[in-house]
C-alpha cells in the first residue's frame, strides 16, 4: 500500500523534470504562477461560462500543473519564501473566483437558479475556509482542521466538469450542493477551532 511519502516521491518525479527545464530556460516561478492563473481565468470565461465543460477540463490539464510546478521551481532554485507563498495564495483566490463565477453565470443563463446559488455558496464558503486559516495563522493560532481545502474543492469541480461534459447533466448540480455542505462544515469547524484556542489563551492569561 502506498503511503504519503510514496505519493510525494511519485509526484516529485513527474513535476521536477518540467520544473528543471523551465529554470534552465530562465523562467521564474512567479511567471509560472501568473501564467497558470491567467490560463484558468481564460478557460473559465471561454469554456465554463459558455457551458463547454469538457473543453474546459481539457484546457485545465494544461494550466493546473502550474500549481505544483511553481512551488517545485522555487524549491529547486532556492527562491522559496513569503513572497512566493503570498502570490500563490492571492492568485488562487482569483482563479477560484473565475471558475465559480463562470459556473454561476452559466447556470443563471440557463435559468437553473438553484445550481447557480449552489456555486455562489460554494465560492463564498471556499473563501471563508481559506481566509479563516490565513487570519488565524496571522494571529498565531492553528487552523488546519476540516476537509475542504482548495485541492478538494477543485477536485469536486473537475469531476463535475468531466461528468457533465460527458452528458451527465445532473452531476454538476449534485456535486456543487455536496461541496456546499462540505465547505460550510469545514468553515464552521475552523471557526469553532479558533474560538477554542482564543478562549483558552484568554483563560490562561
Amino acid at each position: 500500500m502506498l503511503n504519503n511519502q510514496d505519493v510525494r516521491r511519485a509526484v516529485s518525479g513527474i513535476v521536477e523534470p518540467p520544473a528543471r527545464l523551465l529554470l534552465r530556460m530562465h523562467v521564474s516561478p512567479d511567471a509560472v504562477t501568473i501564467v497558470g492563473t491567467l490560463g484558468v481565468v481564460a478557460l473559465s470565461v471561454i469554456f465554463i461560462a459558455s457551458g463547454q465543460f469538457l473543453w474546459a477540463m481539457l484546457a485545465a490539464l494544461i494550466f493546473a500543473p502550474s500549481d505544483m510546478i511553481d512551488g517545485t521551481m522555487a524549491r529547486l532554485s532556492g527562491r522559496s519564501g513569503p513572497w512566493g507563498a503570498f502570490l500563490d495564495s492571492t492568485l488562487d483566490r482569483i482563479a477560484d473566483g473565475a471558475v465559480f463565477g463562470a459556473l454561476i453565470y452559466w447556470y443563471a443563463s440557463q435559468q437553473e437558479f438553484a445550481t447557480s446559488v449552489a456555486a455562489m455558496l460554494a465560492l463564498i464558503g471556499g473563501f471563508v475556509v481559506s481566509y479563516s486559516r490565513a487570519r488565524a495563522e496571522g494571529l498565531g493560532m492553528t487552523c488546519d482542521v476540516g476537509f475542504a481545502e482548495r485541492t478538494e474543492r477543485m477536485l469536486f469541480v473537475a469531476l463535475g466538469l468531466i461528468l457533465t461534459g460527458a452528458g451527465l447533466t445532473l452531476a454538476m448540480p449534485i456535486l456543487l450542493w455536496i461541496l456546499v455542505i462540505v465547505v460550510w462544515v469545514t468553515a464552521i469547524q475552523r471557526i469553532v477551532h479558533v474560538r477554542g484556542q482564543a478562549l483558552g489563551s484568554e483563560a490562561a492569561s
